[in-house]
């Protein structure tokens, strides 16, 4: 079946549709990860997005239940050059194409991915809609013109409803391998028909805010020693203080960070009062609840090749990043923190810690999923700093 990628500025692509037969719309970016497209269907840090991946074929390994980063797709819509006809892989349990169908997500393929992405890139993000009707272009490029991305509270759809536990029965936290045999490491330990990592104790109590969290920030948290609590995105934080937590992590999450107030001011109320730890939007609500602010970036980070520098020993570590936001420096210096961290392609704030209090923050994603692990260093550092009080 034919497909329309039609963007706002007038630019539209013709291809072979997959997944669901509709029209979605949303924020058109791209990521340049090679791998791991079913983790970045499921992040919900890209919920309004249409995402398009810039290597060139996608879904040659499937997909299968363990992999997800949420309980469902979260992108609005899915773009690729092209989909593997062929799935290879003893873990799949089912096509991209499937997958896409069965979670009413639309995709388009054979179109000019390098073209778009160029075209993203000079010209910045822009609203777009994917749509498998027997429309015109004017009409089509008419209805992504309606799209709003950036004045909507996205968190408010990805959150959680009520407070839970995260693997209380330490099941989804160890590292997977392969099923029906011990990996001969004496940490494996077996749990069903499979084997994981044996887990160290649960010495912390941690509450999360959910804004969007990914399962594999919960399992790097559990694997340093966290027992998680995570909690709805407009939890007060008197509520949180009653838990006594040892510490409050905030996650990750989609949209414009400026919308909301609520947690901006939930996390100035627990600064001081607990350690605290930010990744990705929680690094940007970190800034306005210092009372600084955020600017958007013209295409944004998504990927899992960004190099960022740490300021204080000048190791460089090659980063998984998906965000559309930055922190502005200047407004957070003058606000009680320090920039640690600093994007060796634009200088862009990565990093940054309070000069008083233990609270810090990183706009980068240190549990990868995908990407390189080279910042996982950052959930030992957590579980230290709440070690020594």
């Amino acid at each position: 079946m034919k497909a329309i990628l039609a963007l706002a500025d007038g630019t539209v692509f013709h291809g072979e549709s997959f997944g669901s037969t509709k029209t979605l719309g949303g924020e058109v970016c791209f990521n340049t990860s090679m791998t791991g497209y079913q983790e970045v269907l499921t992040d919900p840090s890209y919920r309004g997005q249409i995402v398009t991946m810039t290597y060139t074929q996608i879904g040659n390994y499937g997909i299968n239940s363990l992999d997800v980063e949420s309980d469902r797709v979260q992108v609005a819509g899915f773009v690729a050059r092209e989909v593997s006809p062929v799935v290879s892989n003893w873990r799949s349990e089912m096509s991209l194409h499937e997958y896409l169908e069965k979670n009413n997500v639309p995709g388009i393929q054979k179109i000019d991915t390098r073209a778009l992405t160029k075209l993203l890139r000079s010209k910045g993000a822009t609203n777009g809609i994917i749509t498998t009707e027997a429309i015109s272009d004017a009409a089509a490029v008419d209805l992504a013109r309606k799209v709003d991305y950036n004045g909507v509270d996205y968190v408010s759809e990805v959150t959680c409803k009520e407070p839970y536990v995260w693997d209380p029965e330490d099941r989804l936290s160890g590292e997977w391998t392969i099923p029906n045999a011990s990996t001969g490491n004496a940490d494996a330990v077996a749990t069903g028909p499979n084997w994981h990592r044996r887990l160290p104790p649960a010495k912390y109590n941690l509450v999360a805010y959910d804004f969007g969290i990914k399962r594999n920030i919960l399992r790097r948290l559990r694997q340093v020693g966290f027992k998680t609590t995570v909690v709805p995105a407009k939890t007060p934080a008197s509520e949180v203080l009653k838990l006594n937590a040892d510490a409050v992590f905030l996650s990750n999450g989609p949209g414009n960070p400026e919308l909301l107030t609520y947690a901006h001011s939930t996390v100035r109320e627990l600064i001081g009062k607990k350690t605290l730890f930010g990744i990705c939007l929680g690094h940007q609500i970190m800034s306005y609840a210092v009372g600084g602010r955020t600017y958007k970036l013209k295409f944004g980070h998504r990927g899992g090749n960004q190099p960022v520098m740490d300021q204080t020993t000048g190791r460089v570590s090659i980063t998984s990043q998906n965000h559309g936001f930055a922190v502005d420096a200047d407004s957070v210096t003058q606000s009680g923190m320090e920039v640690t961290h600093v994007n060796l392609n634009d200088n862009t704030c990565e990093g940054m810690r309070h000069r008083e209090h233990p609270v810090f923050s990183v706009q980068y994603h240190p549990e990868a999923s995908p990407g390189p692990n080279d910042a996982s260093y950052f959930f030992r550092q957590f579980a230290d700093m709440v070690g020594k009080g």
